[in-house]
């Protein structure tokens, strides 16, 4: 078995923390400019790291069907943390569909016993 220091998970930690704070930066400065458009002198400011070097896709305009732009963007943040890189979205659509809630009722009545 490896040894595991305490040095990798924390400068692992280290680094998750940082990017948390920028986001948490980045994220006042859009609230900002959705409030009144008072936070566009603020983002000459915010610090943009090495991975700002990479295209970033530009979200879709919302749908028709509602899709907000908060939405879309809490989307993409789900895609990019899940695969760990950041993904275009090209298409989204709302399904309405009784699948979850079917498979919900299969495992539930699975669980009871028959005899």
């Amino acid at each position: 078995m490896a040894n595991v220091t305490l040095t990798e998970p924390a400068a692992t930690l280290e680094q998750l923390q940082a990017q948390l704070a920028e986001l948490c930066t980045r994220l006042e400065v859009l609230e900002k400019r959705e409030a009144g458009g008072k936070g566009a002198g603020v983002a000459a400011s915010v610090p943009v790291q090495a991975a700002a070097a990479e295209p970033r896709p530009v979200p879709a305009a919302p749908a028709a069907s509602g899709i907000a732009e908060e939405e879309l963007l809490a989307i993409s943040a789900a895609i990019g943390a899940y695969l760990g890189v950041r993904a275009h979205i090209r298409q989204i659509r709302l399904l309405s569909t009784t699948a979850w809630a079917q498979q919900g009722r299969v495992s539930i009545q699975a669980s009871h016993r028959l005899g």
